[in-house]
């Protein structure tokens, strides 16, 4: 193999690799795939509310007293909805329509709304599916 052909399969071997790792990390935690399909109400009461990207997140006690890692919409649909930090604080009630995890031994749901004090937060109105 001549040393141009040599350079140029190397060349499009570190970009095919660059362009897969770049994948990598979006893939592992964007989406819906790690997500049950049917849609759940968790109610409970608020433990934390973290406005920290990658995306919000509220952690919910039920009243079996187990902690919910809740992720809210991502930072720009969480802002459309109307929810801020200072909308709600650790103690309050609040009802979460979302999808849980697939592995049901895992404590986490991604809320398509959210509803405190009677107000609804749609993080991902296209979502939600009327019961």
């Amino acid at each position: 193999m001549k040393l141009g052909a040599f350079r140029l399969l190397f060349l499009a071997g570190l970009f095919a690799v660059g362009a897969g790792l770049a994948v990598v990390p979006a893939g592992a935690h964007h989406g819906w795939e790690w997500a049950v399909d049917e849609q759940t109400e968790l109610e409970g009461t608020i433990q934390e509310i973290s406005m920290a990207p990658p995306h919000p997140t509220l952690r919910v006690s039920d009243s079996q007293g187990q902690v919910w890692q809740v992720d809210l919409g991502n930072p720009r649909n969480t802002a459309a909805s109307g929810f801020t930090a200072e909308t709600a604080k650790a103690g309050d009630a609040v009802l979460v329509l979302g999808n849980r995890h697939k592995d049901e031994s895992k404590k986490h749901m991604k809320a398509v709304r959210i509803t405190i004090g009677g107000t609804k937060y749609d993080m991902y109105p296209e979502r939600i599916r009327a019961k």
